[in-house]
């Protein structure tokens, strides 16, 4: 089973039913078990504190993700499709980490790509889950 919590600043109208159902769709395709994440959807001000906080870069971006443990550590390669991984914890259920999503960001890139808001929502926050589950892209 997988558990989606998400947050969204009230001001963004992100479907969080949508957000839900993909993330359990996306997972539920490449990681066996139990697995919890976290989405949030916040302004650019959070964004630009967050990458500046976290990897010392001064502006905002499209998607963060903050992974729970050490994503570079050779047992998190092993989190590929149909992997299962060995959970540590007592209940067993696998806890990726948090994907942090710009809506502004989000609403302008879905533009520049002629793409619909909730495409390329989608598109960032899979981007994220991929990073967190070892899946770097170029």
């Amino acid at each position: 089973m997988v558990t989606v919590l998400i947050y969204t600043e009230s001001r963004f109208p992100a479907d969080r039913k949508k957000i839900r159902e993909f993330v359990e769709t996306y997972l539920s395709k490449r990681i066996k078990g139990d697995v919890e994440i976290g989405v949030s959807i916040v302004g650019d001000r959070k964004m630009k504190y967050l990458n500046t906080t976290y990897r010392q870069i001064p502006e905002t971006t499209d998607v963060l993700s903050f992974p729970l443990d050490d994503a570079s550590a050779s047992s998190r390669e092993d989190v590929k499709v149909g992997f299962s991984p060995d959970r540590s914890s007592p209940d067993k259920i696998l806890r990726l980490g948090d994907v942090v999503v710009s809506y502004p960001q989000t609403v302008m890139e879905a533009s520049q790509g002629n793409k619909m808001v909730d495409q390329q929502l989608s598109d960032l926050i899979a981007h994220g889950l991929d990073h967190l589950m070892g899946i770097h892209h170029e």
